[in-house]
């Protein structure tokens, strides 16, 4: 016998579906493009010269703040951590207005509008997945216990 009939095989890792690297990435991307719009808000409280500076220090701090939720999801959703979904589903329905917004004002705002939109809906379909419920362990209602059934 040859060592390698010897070794056991070595397990494979579980695959990580492709929806879920999916919804991760872009739940990132929305984080991600929060963060870098918090510190240009930030650094131009500090730098330019804003109406009032310490209003656009306080917002992008808090843009940066909004901007972890998301990632801090992300990170949940690659480690199949079932918390990760509400974080990312509340991410995805705040998107919608703002993408709204960007939709009905003028110039380069209006493609924003229509990346934000397209990038919300499709993770709102695949958070709101059954299938991704699954793969994060989630489990569905419990049944309520019927007038007839005994008590455990």
């Amino acid at each position: 016998m040859s060592n390698q009939e010897n070794t056991p095989a070595a397990s494979p890792a579980p695959e990580k579906p492709a929806r879920i690297g999916i919804l991760a990435a872009l739940t990132a991307l929305e984080g991600a493009a929060l963060a870098v719009g918090g510190i240009y808000m930030l650094v131009m409280g500090l730098l330019g010269r804003p109406e009032s500076p310490e209003q656009a220090e306080t917002g992008g701090l808090t843009i940066i703040a909004l901007g972890l939720i998301p990632l801090l999801a992300a990170r949940g959703l690659l480690l199949r951590r079932s918390w990760s979904r509400g974080p990312a589903l509340v991410t995805q329905i705040m998107a919608l207005p703002v993408a709204w917004t960007l939709l009905r004002a003028q110039g380069a705002l209006i493609p924003a509008g229509i990346v934000l939109a397209a990038v919300a809906v499709t993770a709102l379909v695949l958070v709101l997945s059954p299938a991704t419920t699954r793969e994060l362990g989630i489990r569905g209602p419990r049944p309520a216990p019927t007038a007839d059934a005994p008590e455990a």
